[in-house]
């Protein structure tokens, strides 16, 4: 009878005694006179399966073709383990080398390879314990993400890449053209004759699904927006990318405090199904990367955000300075806040994550319901420890006067916006919603300190390999 393979994940739940099949990649080999150990992983799980191989004649051919990366698979007996470790271990009969790893130029050869040697051999970096953990973190958060969405009766919607509109009005968008380069056509007043692009207009790639997600919820009540997203910001940092996926719910009829409360909940649930179903690479990464992980994440779950108008947290910083605190950024109301303020607020003040609401209209985006005040808007930031900024979103202006006007303060070419208008004009609605950086999640669910390091091919300015 034909044996099946069977994941590495599911053997080391099996009981020993029972035929089985294993392929995966090399971890490491050793051995003595009459054994060899294999430690093989094939990605299902953090945690490798123990082969152990009889050096016969037979084998020492095979044996020699075995080393660190090279993929294999085993046919054999599973077995209860002598060596502590684990439960059981596979006795080979047979064995199979599917591919051969040359172990001079292997690029994992270093043991306690840096980050930063990794990012330059980013193709081959999933197959490390960490990054394979990360990987893997990744796709169960983006499982939850949307499983949390379909649970509340969102309706998941796609919204384009290419767009002519640029949502955050900051202009720094990677343009999409078919024009020849070296030869562009030219109008009469020698300016780019973008009639002859594709698309008859100048497009960028997206920065945000946002607005359009606005059209999504004003049609279907409640929808989100999951994909990549571009920012062309020379920011060489570790908190940035120039490609990055955003989470992006809009609601028709939530307020402000209805958008505070979805936010609360929604990173809550993702933090605790990533403890309720990750728990084996959060313990991995926990021992290697932060011993504060898991009781961080705990503590996101089982705490009460706070929060804050940005007015008082403003005099939070302030009082904070006159104590001695110092900050490289100066503080003042009026201020777009930093990542040392927002973490200041979260991790020495209140010491739990705050959402932060009510900024000054002057340094928000034009879309964002202004209060009363005339001054400020009802946007909102969630902050959490290490990361600072998490969530940022707002209500909605839903009054055409107002979101005209602001348009015209701020100086936008209303063209490209006319269509986004006309929500305003019929059948307007109050509205609200958010965008979550998947990424900054990332950071936090695994305790990585550089955004880098949490997808798996980053683009940042000078860099974009494979």
């Amino acid at each position: 009878m034909e044996v099946r393979r069977t994941k590495v994940k599911d053997l080391l739940k099996m009981e020993a005694g029972q035929k089985v099949l294993a392929k995966g990649w090399v971890r490491t080999k050793r051995s003595n006179k009459e054994i060899a150990f294999v430690a093989l992983n094939d990605g299902s799980t953090i945690k490798n399966i123990q082969i152990v191989i009889d050096r016969n004649e037979a084998n020492e051919a095979v044996l020699s073709n075995i080393s660190t990366g090279a993929c294999i698979g085993v046919e054999g007996e599973l077995v209860e383990s002598i060596g502590s470790g684990q439960n059981v271990e596979i006795k080979a009969g047979t064995v199979t080398v599917y591919g051969t790893c040359d172990p001079v130029r292997y690029p994992l050869q270093k043991k306690g390879a840096s980050f930063e040697y990794l990012r330059s051999v980013a193709h081959m970096r999933p197959r490390t314990n960490t990054f394979g953990a990360v990987l893997r973190l990744r796709s169960e958060m983006a499982y939850a993400i949307h499983s949390y969405f379909h649970s509340k009766g969102f309706n998941y919607l796609h919204t384009p890449l290419i767009t002519a509109s640029d949502c955050e009005g900051a202009g720094q968008m990677f343009q999409v053209t078919t024009l020849d380069l070296e030869n562009i056509p030219r109008n009469k007043k020698g300016k780019i004759d973008y009639s002859k692009d594709f698309f008859g207009k100048e497009t960028s790639l997206t920065v945000s699904g946002q607005l359009e997600g606005e059209l999504g919820a004003t049609a279907l009540g409640e929808i989100y927006t999951f994909g990549p997203t571009f920012r062309a910001e020379n920011s060489n940092t570790p908190r940035h990318l120039a490609e990055f996926w955003m989470v992006e719910p809009e609601m028709a009829f939530y307020d402000i405090n209805d958008n505070m409360d979805l936010a609360e909940d929604f990173i809550k649930h993702l933090v605790k199904y990533a403890l309720d179903n990750c728990r084996d690479d959060l313990e991995f990464l926990n021992e290697h990367i932060d011993n504060e992980l898991i009781s961080r994440l705990e503590g996101v779950v089982n705490t009460e955000f706070v929060r804050l108008e940005y007015t008082e947290g403003i005099k939070i910083l302030e009082e904070a300075m006159k104590n001695g605190v110092e900050f490289e950024y100066p503080v003042y109301w009026g201020v777009d806040l930093q990542s040392e303020h927002e973490r200041y607020l979260v991790e020495k003040h209140f010491r739990k994550p705050v959402i932060l609401t009510g900024y000054p209209k002057d340094i928000k985006a034009f879309y964002m319901k202004q209060n009363e005040d005339g001054k400020t808007v009802r946007a909102m930031d969630v902050l959490f420890p290490k990361i600072g900024e998490i969530i940022g979103g707002s209500e909605r202006e839903a009054d055409l006067a107002k979101l005209e006007n602001r348009i015209n303060e701020l100086g936008m070419v209303r063209t490209n916006l006319e269509w986004y208008i006309d929500t305003r004009r019929f059948g307007s609605c109050p509205h609200s919603g958010f965008g979550l950086g998947f990424e900054r999640l990332l950071l936090f669910i695994t305790g990585m300190s550089n955004i880098r390091d949490v997808i798996p091919f980053p683009r940042t300015p000078k860099n974009c390999e494979y």
